[in-house]
């Protein structure tokens, strides 16, 4: 999941998130199932289609989004060609990016509160049985939405370190990332807890 809902309307907007859900995780065990390159690549094929249907900036977003994980790419390529095995690594490569793009369209054309939705009907079964799901629910809704927060704070960082140095970053900005994630969870927690906490809202609904 590595984005938010798209200002950009597209017709799988208004398919329910629960049969999103499913189709993702159907989509994403039938490739596993069916290991062959051609069904990897087919897939892959799908996913791009369904992202020309929502329009070219949306294709443009999803592409955008994708780029965040070229050192996975990378490091797949680089071990395939060295071990010989490019059939293999293709088809993962297929794999990984089909599976990811079908999960960021998802997220791209679903609101959190409909995941939310989803996610507290699945797990009705267990408050039945007496066990409150609120902090889970709580802490998946700010895990996702936090992630593109995160991301454009990380941006920032780079950009200041560019304004003031030739070099590039690197691993020189992971020290104030983790403090600014750390800081952005005490805040969350002294704002949770300024309003009772998870389990006093829980009593209230």
């Amino acid at each position: 999941m590595l984005s938010l809902t798209s200002d950009h309307r597209t017709v799988f907007h208004g398919i329910p998130a629960g049969f999103k859900l499913l189709v993702l995780l159907v989509f994403s065990i039938a490739l596993f199932v069916f290991p062959d390159l051609r069904v990897q690549a087919f897939a892959l094929l799908l996913v791009f289609l369904a992202f020309i249907c929502g329009g070219m900036g949306f294709l443009g977003e999803g592409i955008n989004h994708l780029r965040r994980i070229w050192p996975v790419v990378a490091f797949i390529c680089i071990w395939h060609v060295w071990s010989g095995e490019y059939a293999v690594g293709l088809a993962l490569l297929f794999r990984i990016l089909a599976v990811l793009a079908l999960a960021n369209l998802v997220t791209m054309t679903t609101q959190l509160s409909q995941m939310m939705g989803v996610l507290s009907w699945l797990t009705t079964p267990i408050r039945r049985a007496g066990i409150s799901t609120r902090p889970a629910e709580i802490a998946m809704a700010m895990m996702v939405r936090f992630i593109p927060v995160l991301s454009e704070k990380s941006e920032a960082l780079r950009e200041s370190w560019r304004a003031r140095s030739p070099k590039r970053p690197g691993w020189r900005i992971v020290v104030p990332i983790t403090l600014l994630a750390i800081d952005d969870a005490d805040q969350v927690s002294e704002a949770l807890r300024a309003r009772g906490g998870v389990q006093e809202t829980q009593s209230k609904l």
